[in-house]
């Protein structure tokens, strides 16, 4: 049997996603911009995932736009908010360690000749919020930050950040891409300061290729694609209502159980943790106070990939860092203050609360016998 530990990757969707979407599939085909009576259910389908959105947000339903995923709302955000406020203000600041997406659509915009300033975490690894924020100044037209890393599971801080920077500079469009917090943490857009808040689908035990944004009521956004008006007219085209439906409905079965659910997924890295301090190789390399759910560790002398191979072949899956990566370095543990050689042996493990205690014994037995079978890299 398969032991999925690899859910910061992607989530199995749920059994309220599939059925939702099974309905929408046979039923409920109809196209939402249709004036008819299948038009019209099919679009009431829609609005009942939008609230479903906005609910855990604590947000008006009209301020989430639904997306085909994360990647597209951070460019949606970024170069729209880029676009809109960035004649005359041309700066715009993150941090070293986004997302691929966030960093791609940082250097589109350092293309069109836009001042990015990459924020570096402190020696100990650590985002400082007022070195951040030191860095928006009157040329500032945004400002982007992750909620929880993706490869480490470094919580950044966003709340303190952005305070900050609409206390001094209230006219700065703010982002936070909250794909690995959504539905992990209490996620309010109002309590982050947050203008715009990116989350994605199939984090979540929905499907891939559904995802939306957070836009706070009033912000421009510079539309990116022409066509139809649907979602406001950024994100052009018919809308997909089977993942639309899927994505509220695993929303909604979530939606009471976040704290119980990292409560129970905290006991479970702290169980790995436990189990890992065993072997005298291994570097825990996400922080005491990280997300419950991402655990990076380093086997020294095993090379990640070497290491990921094996484990697949047992049957237990795993990561070497960010899966939009495809196997390949990103720079982000380098610049959390892991050696380039820890980085290179580096496994992350992402937990769900459907993962058991038995999953981290059978993977830490593995690694066992991994680590007396596998040749030492040079």
């Amino acid at each position: 049997m398969a032991i999925y530990l690899d859910s910061a990757a992607t989530t199995c969707p749920g059994e309220a996603c599939i059925s939702a979407m099974t309905d929408m599939l046979r039923t409920h085909y109809g196209n939402p911009s249709s004036l008819h009576s299948f038009g019209l259910d099919a679009q009431l389908i829609v609005e009942g995932a939008r609230k479903q959105i906005a609910a855990v947000f604590g947000c008006e339903p009209g301020t989430v736009i639904f997306t085909s995923g994360a990647t597209e709302s951070n460019h949606i955000a970024i170069l729209g908010a880029a676009h809109a406020y960035g004649r005359r203000k041309r700066r715009i600041v993150t941090s070293a360690v986004e997302h691929a997406s966030v960093r791609g659509a940082c250097e589109l915009l350092e293309a069109e000749g836009y001042e990015v300033i990459r924020i570096e975490p402190g020696a100990d690894g650590v985002m400082d919020p007022a070195a951040f924020a030191a860095a928006v100044n009157d040329d500032t037209c945004l400002v982007t930050m992750m909620l929880v890393n993706n490869e480490t599971g470094h919580v950044m801080p966003v709340q303190k950040a952005f305070a900050q920077i609409k206390r001094e500079h209230p006219d700065v469009i703010t982002h936070c891409d909250a794909v690995q917090g959504f539905m992990k943490y209490p996620v309010s857009p109002e309590k982050l300061f947050a203008d715009l808040v990116t989350v994605s689908g199939h984090k979540v035990h929905a499907c891939k290729g559904i995802g939306a944004l957070y836009r706070k009521k009033g912000v421009r956004l510079a539309n990116l694609m022409k066509g139809g008006e649907q979602e406001g007219g950024l994100r052009p085209g018919t809308e997909s209502v089977p993942l639309i439906a899927g994505f509220g409905a695993a929303v909604g079965a979530l939606r009471g159980t976040i704290a119980q659910r990292a409560e129970y997924v905290t006991g479970l890295r702290a169980e790995c943790i436990r189990q890992l301090s065993a072997f005298d190789d291994v570097t825990i390399n996400s922080p005491d106070n990280g997300s419950p759910y991402i655990l990076s560790f380093s086997v020294k002398g095993r090379k990640s990939e070497t290491m990921l191979h094996f484990l697949s072949e047992k049957g237990i899956y795993v990561s070497s860092g960010s899966a939009c990566s495809k196997g390949k370095q990103s720079g982000v543990l380098e610049s959390f203050g892991i050696h380039p050689d820890l980085a290179d042996s580096t496994l992350r493990v992402s937990f769900c609360s459907e993962n058991k205690p038995e999953d981290i014994t059978a993977l830490c037995e593995a690694l066992r016998e991994a680590r007396e079978r596998l040749v030492r890299k040079r």
